[in-house]
């Protein structure tokens, strides 16, 4: 054996040693329930919609809406039998909403549904969305709707874009220049999914 391997190891002095590693901190879990939505929580639905109302370009809206606007959307949905749902945290606070609506008010088209799919900043990049997509096609089939269509902005939309697709929506048209907000013009992206 060589002289070299009975001879301690050397050790850089304390102040060039690395660091030790810290182990981090433990995240808390992303915890919610899925549920009906309910009356009582429009004001919570109104906020996060708002949001997105006057700093995103997912929906056209260009106006606050209002809790009366909002408690006759959810009338509306309710007297259809369409899905309305809501993810609450532990606590109790909403932390996104998911719904359908008619695709045209005519009669014809009462099974064929738009959805919608909003969640609060504090709950985005955590799956949320896609949990709320899956519950919501479930009770759109169990409330007999044949198709589910997604109406999503051209810019600025790529996530609800890539979602849907995962979930076997297919592009079946793009309108160009139909929507104008914040100074510049939009189109729109039409999805399509089969729930037969």
């Amino acid at each position: 054996m060589l002289e070299e391997e009975y001879q301690p190891r050397r050790q850089l002095p304390r102040a060039l040693r690395p660091a030790p590693t810290e182990k981090p901190p433990l995240e808390v879990p992303f915890e919610y329930e899925l549920r009906d939505a309910v009356a009582g929580d429009l004001p919570y639905i109104r906020e996060i919609y708002n949001h997105y109302v006057a700093n995103t370009v997912v929906t056209f809206d260009e106006d606050a809406m209002t809790l009366k606007e909002w408690r006759h959307k959810f009338a509306w949905t309710q007297k259809a039998n369409y899905p309305f749902i809501v993810a609450v945290s532990p606590s109790g606070t909403l932390l996104g909403f998911a719904y359908v609506s008619a695709w045209k008010q005519k009669a014809a088209y009462r099974r064929t549904v738009e959805d919608s799919i909003y969640l609060g900043p504090a709950a985005t990049g955590k799956g949320l969305g896609k949990v709320l997509l899956g519950e919501l096609i479930d009770r759109s089939k169990k409330a007999g709707i044949k198709e589910m269509l997604a109406v999503i902005a051209d810019q600025g939309a790529e996530a609800s874009i890539a979602l849907h697709e995962r979930f076997g929506f297919k592009e079946v048209g793009r309108l160009g220049r139909v929507g104008f907000k914040f100074e510049h013009w939009l189109g729109t992206v039409l999805l399509q999914k089969s729930l037969k």
